[in-house]
């Protein structure tokens, strides 16, 4: 299972939010250009394979990324591009020992949902990776199923 603080981690990676700024959950007080990560609301049936669950190879962790950043509109929308861009170009992804061959955006760019109370711009990117169930314990294994 793909949980959120080593996801926080890939987040922090990128290096567009100290990683003091990046966070899961909720935190109050938010501090200016901060990156929030949330599990986000699916609908609909499980995806099972034929068999049951142990024939499933996969699943899917469906995220919501908040980029609270400060007050100056350009600032704000050039690091929601930024991490919309450099998750958009990841060509191989492993999180913690879970490798993650599918990175699905489910908006066409970072959504601007406006300002806070204290007038800090903010964006939402949606997105869903889908996962190996089955931790690898080297890339040998990954890409010999």
């Amino acid at each position: 299972m793909l949980k959120l603080k080593d996801i926080r981690k890939w987040i922090v990676d990128f290096g567009i939010a100290e990683d003091s700024h990046v966070y899961i959950g909720k935190l109050d007080n938010k501090k200016q250009e901060s990156i929030g990560v949330y599990s986000r609301s699916a609908s609909g049936s499980p995806e099972i394979a034929l068999g049951g669950l142990e024939c499933t190879s996969y699943e899917t962790r469906h995220l919501s990324l908040l980029i609270h950043w400060n007050r100056k509109k350009s600032e704000s929308e050039d690091a929601a591009f930024e991490l919309w861009e450099k998750i958009r170009s990841t060509d191989s992804l492993k999180i913690g020992n879970t490798p993650v061959p599918y990175i699905r955006l489910m908006v066409p760019e970072p959504q601007d949902v406006g300002t806070d109370d204290n007038g800090v711009y903010e964006y939402v990117i949606w997105l869903d990776l889908i996962y190996s169930r089955k931790e690898k314990e080297s890339e040998e294994e990954v890409w010999q199923e």
